[in-house]
């Protein structure tokens, strides 16, 4: 299994990677309002992950538990893609939730810029949630969420 880890955590940041550029320009696309709803909704998201016993699985059946990873991701990715725009902003939500989750602590070098790339667009939601607020407390304010 030591050989494959690598191997699959490589195949997991692109995989991310990929998803995280096409929800990043979903974000950009967004009108002012829908990225505030946006920023309540990931920070709602962010919250109730926080809460569960897995976080970085959060989205995902209770039977699918010892997959690599959750289906989270996927199932965020998914709806995101949707032509209904509630549906895909709380897609996007679920995905940043999630993917913030997976690529937090994660000792694995590959998954380091995709928590970067994601953590500097959280900022953006951030300040447009907050206006001058700091960036650990608009997270923070996560798990009261």
């Amino acid at each position: 299994m030591q050989i494959l880890t690598p191997l699959l955590v490589m195949m997991r940041a692109r995989q991310l990677g990929r998803q995280f550029r096409d929800i990043e320009r979903s974000v950009r696309a967004l009108p002012k309002r829908n990225r505030e709803r946006l920023s309540t909704l990931t920070l709602r998201e962010i919250g109730q992950a926080s809460r569960s016993d897995f976080p970085h699985l959060y989205g995902t059946a209770p039977e699918a538990r010892y997959l690599p990873w959750g289906q989270g991701t996927e199932a965020g990715y998914e709806r995101a893609c949707s032509n209904n725009a509630e549906v895909a902003l709380r897609g996007i939500a679920l995905w940043l939730a999630v993917a913030y989750h997976e690529t937090k602590n994660s000792p694995h070098a590959s998954l380091q810029p995709q928590h970067r790339q994601l953590m500097q667009l959280l900022r953006e939601l951030k300040e447009v949630h907050g206006g001058g607020a700091t960036a650990n407390s608009w997270v923070q304010e996560s798990a009261v969420a």
